[in-house]
């Protein structure tokens, strides 16, 4: 990795450390949003280990300073979730470009960055079950419909595994059901199969294999 990488990788974490919601792992007490993101790293090592630092990047911003716009401050509808959505998205993606381009990558590394982090091409990449990322017959726009969706997959994953287990038990079961299919659906052939060796608890099991079925 090269030195901007760590430059913004820093920068990037120094902003989750900023969290005010704390959570516990492994009797350690740390900012949730610091966690999440060492989340996402974590299962991207898993799904790709060559993953490139515009990926890295995305991937650990994708909740950048999230906790200063609080689902709240919408209002309570789908248009007013959708919204919140779409403004948090642009939000964090202009500012990991900025932390990138203070890092000293050029404007074109910090824009890619940011193209992640806004997950765009997502709805043509979510049909992909392609397993691999690049090769050297790879053109620059399938490489970044591949990226896009690598992403999309380590979102669902690190939902799945860390999320999960306490989402459900606020919602009832239809409803839940209907997210975990959404959830599915964004995901790649070996996104799928990564989420099926998730351990899980036994209701937690019993909701995807009902959503499956």
């Amino acid at each position: 990795m090269s030195e901007q990488f760590h430059r913004a990788l820093s920068a990037i974490d120094a902003a989750h450390s900023q969290d005010p919601t704390l959570t516990t792992v492994d009797n350690k007490t740390i900012p949730y949003e610091l966690h999440y993101a060492e989340k996402m790293t974590s299962y991207l090592g898993s799904y790709n280990p060559s993953a490139s630092e515009a990926l890295r990047l995305a991937i650990r911003a994708q909740h950048l300073r999230r906790w200063e716009i609080p689902r709240a401050s919408y209002p309570a509808t789908k248009a007013g979730y959708l919204n919140w959505r779409t403004f948090l998205k642009n939000r964090q993606a202009d500012q990991a470009r900025q932390i990138c381009l203070d890092a000293g990558y050029s404007p074109e590394e910090a824009e890619r960055v940011a193209a992640l982090v806004r997950k765009e091409n997502l709805k043509r990449g979510a049909t992909s079950t392609s397993t691999t990322t690049t090769t050297t017959t790879t053109t620059e726009g399938e490489r970044g419909l591949d990226e896009t969706q690598i992403l999309e997959d380590v979102a669902c994953l690190v939902f799945l595994d860390d999320q999960f287990d306490a989402f459900e038990k606020g919602v009832d079961e239809e409803k839940m059901l209907g997210i975990l299919r959404k959830t599915w659906s964004k995901m790649s052939g070996k996104g799928r199969a990564m989420a099926l060796q998730i351990e899980m608890s036994e209701r937690c099991r019993e909701l995807v294999q009902k959503a499956l079925a």
